[in-house]
This record gives C-alpha cells, structure tokens and sequence, in this order.
C-alpha cells in the first residue's frame, strides 16, 4: 500500500472526520493530532465532530479545523442524532479517527454510519467481531502514554511523517476574550497580585462526579489557606454543574473568602485561568486548561480516574497522592465503556482519604514555600 493509500490519493487525504466526542478536556488532547494531520496534509479538509458546547468553543480560531460539527447525541431524541451522523456522508470523508478514549462501540457506530471509506480506531478490551466490522484500521490503545501520543499514532496509521517529537495543547483565545480576563482581574483587585484558582467540579456522565474532592475537603483546605495566606486571593471557576457546590462553599466559608468569575464562555475563563499563579483541580476539563495557559503551577489530587492517558500534557505538575487509589487507577477505571468500579459510598470515601494538609503543602509551593 501506498503512503496515502490509506487517505485516498498521493496528494492529500481530502476529507478527514476527527470524532472526539467523549469530553471537553479530551477535546483540548486531541488538539496535537488536529495540528500534525493539517501540517502533514495542508490540502485535507479537516472537520471535527463534538458533543459538548464547551468542546466546539476550545476550537474556535483553531486555523487546523475547517469545520466543527457539534451535536448531543445523549440527550437529544435518537432519530435527530440517526439524521445528523447521515448528514456527516457528503461529501463522503476518505478518513475518519475516533479518537482515544473513546471506547464505548456507540462512537464506534457512529463512525460507520458516518461512512468513511477508512475509519481508525483504537482497539479497547471491550473489542468483538464487531468492532472489527465498524473499523478498518485500528491500533491498541496504550495506558502508559497520553491520549494525544495514542490519537498520533492513528495519524501514523495514515502514512505520514510526524512533523513534531512532543504533542502540545493548542487553545487559539482572541484578543477580546483576553481582554476580559484582563479587565475582570483589574476590577477584582488581582492585577499584579498573585492569586489561587481552583475548580471543584468534573464531568458528570456516567458516575464520574463521584471522583470530585468533597465539598466539605475543599471548605476545611480553604479554610486553612485563609488563616496562612490572607494575601492570596482564591478564585473558583465553573459552570452550571459547580453551581451547587459553590453555593455550599460561600455558606460555610467567610465572607470574601471565594471569588465566583462569571465568564461569557468557556474560552474567556480559559484566558483568566492563565493569571492564576496556581490551579488546584482534580483530572477535568479545567485541568488541562490551566496546562494548555501554563499556569507557573499546576496542582492535580489524584482521583480513581487519573490515569497516564489524561496526565497534563506538560512536565511540571505536582500529583497530590490519594491513598485510597494508591498508584492503581486502572483498577478503578477503564476506557471500556463502564464507570468507576465501586458503589457510591465507597468513592466518596475514596476521595475522603486526601487530607486537606497535603493538598495544602502542595499548593503553597506554588508562593515559593517549601
């Protein structure tokens, strides 16, 4: 087989469907792929299918996209969903890739009704006969490197050359939206003051909320930074699915102990996270914002779910150990399909077992104490 067998023709791929439908955060990953398929083949048209509105704004101005196509196959009636995915056909894409970690076979499916001629995947332990029928071409999926060094290696499944060693976050924010993270920060008082960001939430398919730092451990931790640090200023982010936590903070806590920004988009908070000084969140989609803003420094409490694949895509990050995980996560969590192996009561006490003090000493460093 030729190098561009795979895509169709020697010149080019043509169109290329890019599937990254499980998650915001694993939208921003996929952003490495999205820049080497367009530096490889400037000539593709690149077009990028999402569920999540937060993950078709993360990429806005991205000059590697052509077109997104954003719909929620979960919530909306299935005969909506059946005419969106039949109208991704024409013109019928040489290529598509369903991105890691999507392994449930639904996104599988999805991809075959889209009707690529060649539709990569990954292949995950839930894999059958038929999987092998809804895919062309797939590579096993790998838990010791990131989503972004296992979405590559479909690009290598292509034929092409990789442009770079090491896959970064792209996240293209315009000038207005830096603006307003600018003007927020002056009217708060923040402008040249370091100061703390946390977000206390994560997604919530499946039982994934159940891997979120308790609210009375966030209260107890911010209770403490405000009797050592009454300098440092903490700033929650979030949206609708924070709202009730945050409430729940601002009642036990003093009086202008969290400052609650409400940003008009997703992108806007991202251009105010790159102020922070730190960032204190467990693995969610404000987790690998703050990585793509190069917060100075970047605090992640390990959960069930922080496995290598969704690691920050840099080098310099402290993981706050949970003992109730210990180093295991993948006996919690799997790209399978499935959620996190444990009743309720017992991830709630998971993640119960991170002491406020060692999220506590792991954030102070980040103001230059030991």
């Amino acid at each position: 087989m030729e190098a561009m067998g795979m895509t169709g023709s020697a010149s080019g791929p043509g169109r290329v469907l890019v599937f990254s439908m499980a998650g915001i955060g694993d939208t921003l990953m996929a952003t490495p792929v999205l820049r080497e398929l367009r530096g490889q083949w400037p000539g593709a048209r690149i077009e990028v299918v999402v569920m999540w509105p937060g993950s078709a704004q993360l990429l806005e101005g991205n000059p590697h996209v052509d077109a997104v196509h954003a719909f929620n196959l979960i919530e909306r009636p299935r005969a909506e969903g059946f005419r969106f995915v039949m109208g991704l056909r024409r013109p019928r894409a040489a290529v598509s890739l369903t991105l890691h970690p999507q392994g449930r076979r639904e996104y599988r499916w999805v991809a075959w009704l889209a009707g690529a001629r060649r539709r990569l995947s990954h292949r995950y332990e839930n894999q059958g006969w038929l999987d092998r029928c809804l895919v062309t071409d797939g590579v096993e999926q790998d838990y010791s490197v990131s989503c972004a060094e296992n979405n590559l290696r479909l690009v290598d499944l292509m034929g092409g050359r990789r442009r770079e060693a090491r896959p970064r976050y792209e996240l293209f924010l315009s000038d207005s939206e830096q603006a307003w993270a600018r003007d927020w920060c002056r009217a708060e008082g923040l402008e040249g003051t370091p100061w703390l960001g946390i977000h206390v939430g994560s997604g919530g398919t499946k039982n994934l909320a159940l891997r979120r730092w308790p609210v009375e451990r966030w209260a107890a931790f911010l209770r403490d930074w405000r009797e050592a640090r009454p300098g440092v200023p903490v700033v929650a982010f979030g949206g609708p699915g924070e709202r009730g936590a945050h409430e729940s903070l601002a009642r036990v806590l003093p009086p202008g102990c969290l400052r609650f920004p409400a940003a008009p988009s997703l992108r806007a908070a991202a251009a105010l996270v790159g102020r922070a000084r730190a960032f204190v969140s467990v693995d969610t989609a404000f987790m690998h914002i703050a990585a793509a803003m190069a917060v100075p420094h970047q605090v992640v409490i390990e959960t069930p779910t922080l496995n290598p694949p969704v690691f920050p895509l840099r080098t310099d990050w402290v993981r706050v150990p949970n003992p109730a995980v210990g180093g295991r996560p993948l006996d919690f969590y799997r790209y399978d399909g499935r959620p996190i192996a444990g009743t309720d009561d017992d991830l709630v006490r998971v993640m119960l077992s991170v002491p406020p003090e060692a999220v506590m000493a792991a954030t102070a460093r980040g103001f230059g104490e030991p």
